[in-house]
């Protein structure tokens, strides 16, 4: 069961580590280098994307708790947003992860590695949300965040950069926008953990002690290592690079998104 217990530490410390460092969640890496473990470890090759997928997202449920807790703490977080997107992001989150259930691992492949390349890009290249004028309905705040919830699921990230530039968009100030982001990853990773534990019950190729598509060794100690690793790169986080740190991170992302694929041709 723990026979790769140490990828999985060294992977949550990392990513954990990252995410203080730079306030980027790593659920994309998770599920690249998972991928990869799961392969090494045989799994069938049909569900393996999707476990990655699936795991990836069950981390956020648990680390994006500490991130939620801190910017409230700050009086950060804009509630009544949050409120009025938790719909659209429930149904859109929870939409993606039923959608993944039923895409075959080439196509998924593709859909996930498209998608980083997208968020990796806009990484890179230093994206800055710009505030405008535009205003939105609920109903457009909703269809908004269920957009937002399923490319999120589709890539098991949090969504914080879309959410982020969507509420600057919108005339809220970036660090009120951050911390309603944060807050919003709650509710979209619990939504996309149960998709695609739904998704995944009872298939047939599924290894020993997974729950649908989360598959749970890896999962608890990539949760347990992520969340003691994260404090030490936020203390870090005032005396690093973090411009030049993010950017490498985004190579890696498109380094790590790329292999995957070609791997599965």
């Amino acid at each position: 069961m723990f026979d790769w217990w140490w990828a999985y530490l060294a992977l949550g410390a990392f990513v954990g580590f990252i995410a203080g460092l730079l306030g980027v969640g790593g659920g994309a890496m998770i599920v690249a280098v998972l991928a990869f473990i799961f392969a090494a470890k045989q799994f069938v090759p049909a569900v393996i994307v999707h476990l990655a997928l699936g795991t990836a997202m069950a981390t956020i449920m648990f680390t994006s708790v500490s991130s939620v807790l801190a910017h409230h703490g700050h009086d950060a977080v804009d509630w009544p947003t949050v409120r009025r997107m938790a719909a659209g992001i429930v149904l859109g989150s929870a939409g993606g992860a039923l959608l993944a259930g039923q895409l075959d691992v080439f196509p998924l492949a593709l859909v996930f590695t498209l998608l980083i390349y997208v968020l990796a890009a806009q990484m890179l290249f230093g994206a800055k949300p710009r505030p405008d004028t535009v205003t939105q309905t609920v109903a457009g705040t909703n269809a908004a965040a269920a957009v937002m919830g399923l490319i999120a699921s589709l890539t098991a990230t949090g969504g914080a950069a879309m959410v982020v530039s969507y509420l600057v968009k919108r005339g809220m100030p970036i660090h009120r926008a951050i911390g309603t982001a944060a807050a919003t990853g709650w509710p979209l990773s619990v939504a996309g953990t149960v998709g695609y534990i739904a998704a995944g019950w009872g298939h047939d190729g599924l290894p020993p002690y997974a729950a649908g598509y989360v598959y749970l060794p890896a999962l608890a100690v990539i949760v347990v290592s992520s969340m003691l690793f994260a404090p030490l790169g936020a203390r870090l986080a005032h005396r690093s690079p973090a411009v030049l740190l993010k950017k490498l991170f985004a190579l890696m992302l498109f380094a790590l998104a790329t292999k995957m694929l070609i791997s599965f041709f």
